[in-house]
């Protein structure tokens, strides 16, 4: 029997967030958005170089870009209110270029992941989606894309043995609307299951698979806007 543990947080109704923009003037900008994936941690403030940024952050949410300097920028992590470091990193911005910055794992052994965001525009009448593995409690993947209400038990991934901290490659496909399942790698067993999806022609999405809060099952999904 299918098991179905979805938890869609959109980007756009995080009100909750407090976002500010880390400089201004006439520097080369690159463009950072932050998600909170470690399932135990507390609230977050991000800061970058020394400035806050982000404050308050909740577990399983993700800002919007932030507008920040290109070059090497430091990225500090910490519990919202205290000055100690979770994560204290110092990254390599490209000037017009955008990055998803993620708190990954669980506390004791939090660690970031960046990814180079990919704004390319899909070809007429298509879009584009990638995963991001940040449930620490989950083993490998396998990713089906597929039409709604299809079984996949005859079905071949569309994504195979996606590890834990890592992204796909963003898929290319026709406007339209998708399922996407998500199981243990080499099984049939859905772990997440978004129901149906409507992509539009030229948007870009990223999809975070997380754990419950405090860690485990059920697993969920934080779908996030990358363009349109």
């Amino acid at each position: 029997m299918r098991n179905r543990f979805l938890s869609i947080t959109l980007t756009g109704a995080l009100a909750a967030l407090t976002l500010l923009s880390s400089s201004c003037g006439d520097d080369p900008k690159a463009f950072l958005r932050v998600v909170h994936a470690s399932p135990d941690a507390p609230n977050v403030d991000v800061l970058v170089d020394g400035k806050t940024v982000l404050t308050d952050v909740a577990y399983g949410t993700g800002s919007d870009y932030l507008k920040v300097k290109a070059g090497s920028r430091k990225i500090e992590v910490r519990a919202t209110g205290t000055s100690d470091d979770v994560i204290n990193v110092t990254v390599t911005l490209d000037k017009n270029n955008y990055y998803t910055a993620l708190a990954t794992n669980f506390l004791a052994n939090i660690a970031p992941l960046l990814l180079t965001d990919d704004h390319t525009a899909p070809p007429s009448g298509q879009v584009k989606a990638r995963l991001v593995h940040a449930a620490p409690s989950a083993p490998s993947v396998d990713i089906y894309v597929v039409a709604p209400g299809t079984d996949i038990t005859t079905v071949s991934p569309t994504v195979s043995n996606l590890a834990f901290a890592t992204a796909s490659s963003y898929l290319t496909v026709p406007a339209g609307s998708y399922q996407v399942l998500i199981t243990p790698t080499g099984t049939k067993d859905i772990a997440i299951d978004t129901g149906s999806l409507s992509l539009a022609d030229g948007q870009i999405r990223t999809g975070v698979a997380l754990d419950a809060p405090g860690g485990g099952a059920p697993f969920s999904a934080l779908l996030l806007k990358d363009l349109n």
